[in-house]
């Protein structure tokens, strides 16, 4: 086998969703969704390849419309509601050894739910990770949490209850954001994972570098999330 010192991005596009039907192909300003993640790529010169990854010959399809430099159909089985993001990358590298092709040391994963990005956020999401790629065993873009996750609640035998311990007095959790520790979310902007993982069996591995975005962002679920998403790449451009 022979790896590639390169970073390629796979962009994995499944047919099937429950929020909203064919979600990744919902037009925003008459680009269909996952057209954003294949747009981004094509503008990072540090991105050597792109993977676009379906179970839909349709969406492939569609997906040939824009710069893309493989077209990946893949399996049902790991099309489905349940299946994890790591059979995706798997079967994909899989398919390049089974074939006796090389294969990159690094992939970056574009989510298509996301199609708002910088290309400055994205070339300092990677040259950061190459500052520090024996120190970690993948990256991800965060952002802040404005509102602490300590102060939502469970429901256990029909009352309140704390979220991180069975307590049932929320008096001494519904304080001040300051009184909680700084808390951080996987905004999915960017992630990059280490091909050498996935053929160990896993994405992000137990040394997960952050690297902190005050980006716009949003991971389209709804129909609101598209009318917001298209608000504002009317206003700012894609």
């Amino acid at each position: 086998m022979r790896f590639k010192n390169e970073f390629w991005a796979l962009i994995p596009a499944r047919s099937g969703s429950q929020g909203i039907k064919n979600k990744n192909i919902r037009k925003i300003s008459g680009v269909p969704l996952f057209g954003y993640s294949l747009k981004i790529a094509s503008k990072c010169k540090k991105i050597k390849k792109t993977i676009f990854s379906s179970d839909s010959k349709k969406y492939l399809k569609i997906g040939k419309k824009y710069k893309c430099d493989e077209y990946f159909l893949r399996s049902k089985k790991n099309s489905s509601n349940t299946a994890s993001e790591y059979s995706v990358f798997r079967e994909y590298v899989n398919q390049r050894i089974k074939k006796k092709l090389s294969l990159p040391l690094y992939f970056i994963h574009f989510r298509p739910t996301v199609p708002i990005r910088k290309i400055k956020t994205i070339n300092n999401v990677i040259n950061h990770f190459l500052k520090n790629k024996k120190k970690c065993t993948s990256m991800r873009s965060v952002s802040m949490v404005s509102d602490p996750p300590y102060r939502t609640n469970r429901i256990i035998n029909g009352k309140l209850c704390a979220l991180t311990k069975k307590d049932f007095d929320l008096d001494k959790w519904f304080r001040p954001r300051q009184f909680f520790p700084t808390t951080y979310k996987c905004n999915c902007i960017i992630d990059i994972y280490k091909t050498e993982n996935i053929l160990k069996g896993f994405l992000f591995g137990n040394k997960v570098l952050p690297y902190l975005t005050d980006d716009f962002k949003i991971d389209i679920d709804d129909e609101q999330d598209l009318k917001i998403a298209e608000n504002y790449i009317k206003l700012n451009g894609s």
